[in-house]
C-alpha cells in the first residue's frame, strides 16, 4: 500500500500519509486517524495479502483458470451474498448501516443467479450445496446481522470493494482464459450496471463509512470482523484448492506461467510489472524494450500490468 495518497474529495482534498488522513478545507488543515476507511485499510492488509497469496488466487491471476473451481467460486459466493444481502436488508434503516444501503449499485445475489444458471442449467439450485467453509461464513454473517449489525460494515466493505477494484482485472482475466461469451454470459457477477465510475462510487463509500456515528470501540470490532472476513475468503480458497487436486487438468491459460518459460523467471511479465512496482526502473526499461518487440509480448505485459494495478487499486481504495 501506498504511504502517500491524496484524493479530490467533496468538501475539499485529503492526503492521506501513515496511519492519518488530512483534509485541507479553506486552507485549514484537520487531521484525523481514526476515520474507518483508513483504520479498515492498515487492518487488513496484512491478512488481504495473505488472501492474494494463497493458490487458488494467484493461479487466477495467471489465467490458469479450471472451470469447475470457478463454477464452485461462484457457487460460495452466491450462498456468501444472499446472507448478506438478506441481513443487509433486514438492518436497511440501522442508523449504524444505512448510509451504506446501495442495493441497486452493490446487490451481487441476483447477479450470480444468473451466473449459475449460465454454468449449470436451469435447475442450478437442485445442483448446488454450500461447503463447510462457507457455511461458517454464512452463519456468521447472520449472527452479526441479529445481533450486532454494524459489524456488517465490515462485510460490505470486504466483499463490494473488493469487487469494484481487483474484480474487474478477474472478470477480463476468467473471459479470456475460459473464452466465454463476449457478450458476459457467467460474468454477471463482476458488472455493475448501476455503477457508472467505480473509482468516484468508492469515494462515496468511504465517505459515507466515516461519517457513520460510531465510537472508537465499535469501530475497532469493525476492522476485527473485517480480518475475519478475510479469514473465511482465504478458507474458501483453500477448499477449492483441496477440490482441484481431485480434478483432472482442464486449465485453460491465459498467459504462460513461469515454468512453461525455460526456467527464466525474466520473461515473465508479471515478473516485470512486480518489479517496476518495487522500483527496478533500469530493469523495466530493459524488459519493456525486449517484451515489446513483439504483438504477442506487448498483450501479455499490458494483461500483467493490468492485472497488477487491479491489486493495487484494491490497496489504494
Amino acid at each position: 500500500m501506498s504511504a502517500m495518497k491524496t484524493e479530490d474529495a467533496a468538501n475539499g482534498k485529503s492526503t492521506a500519509n501513515g496511519g492519518g488522513v488530512v483534509y485541507e478545507e479553506g486552507g485549514v488543515t484537520v487531521l484525523s486517524p481514526t476515520d474507518l476507511s483508513e483504520m479498515l485499510a492498515a487492518g487488513t492488509k496484512e491478512v488481504h495479502e495473505k488472501a492474494e497469496n494463497t493458490e487458488f488466487v494467484k493461479d487466477f491471476l495467471k489465467g490458469r483458470i479450471r472451470k469447475e473451481l470457478f463454477k464452485l467460486g461462484h457457487v460460495a459466493l452466491y450462498f456468501t451474498y444472499s446472507a448478506m444481502e438478506e441481513e443487509i436488508e433486514r438492518n436497511k434503516e440501522h442508523p449504524q448501516f444505512a448510509p451504506l444501503y446501495f442495493p441497486h449499485e452493490l446487490h451481487r445475489r441476483d447477479a450470480l443467479a444468473r451466473d449459475l444458471e449460465f454454468f449449470y442449467g436451469e435447475d442450478w439450485e437442485d445442483q448446488i450445496s454450500i461447503s463447510p467453509a462457507t457455511q461458517r461464513y454464512v452463519d456468521r454473517i447472520h449472527q452479526i446481522g441479529h445481533e450486532q449489525p454494524a459489524l456488517l460494515v465490515a462485510h460490505a466493505y470486504t466483499r463490494y470493494m473488493g469487487d469494484l477494484s481487483g474484480g474487474q482485472v478477474l472478470r477480463k482475466v476468467a473471459q479470456r482464459a475460459m473464452k466465454l461469451p463476449p457478450t458476459g454470459e457467467g460474468l454477471n457477477f463482476y458488472e455493475f450496471d448501476g455503477i457508472h465510475s467505480a473509482k468516484a462510487f468508492k469515494q462515496l463509500y468511504r465517505s459515507r463509512m466515516n461519517e457513520l456515528e460510531l465510537d472508537t470501540h465499535t469501530k475497532e470490532k469493525i476492522v476485527e470482523e473485517a480480518i475475519l472476513a478475510f479469514q473465511f475468503n482465504v478458507e474458501i480458497f483453500g477448499e477449492l484448492e483441496e477440490v482441484g487436486k481431485t480434478l483432472q487438468d482442464d486449465v485453460l491459460d491465459a498467459a504462460p506461467a513461469h515454468g512453461e518459460m525455460q526456467g527464466d523467471i525474466s520473461q515473465c511479465p508479471y515478473y516485470a510489472a512486480k518489479m517496476a512496482a518495487s522500483g527496478g526502473s533500469s530493469y523495466i526499461c530493459q524488459m519493456a524494450m525486449t517484451v515489446l518487440k513483439n504483438p504477442s509480448g506487448q498483450v501479455l505485459l499490458a494483461a500483467w500490468i493490468a492485472a497488477l494495478a487491479g491489486l493495487a487499486a484494491w490497496y489504494l481504495m
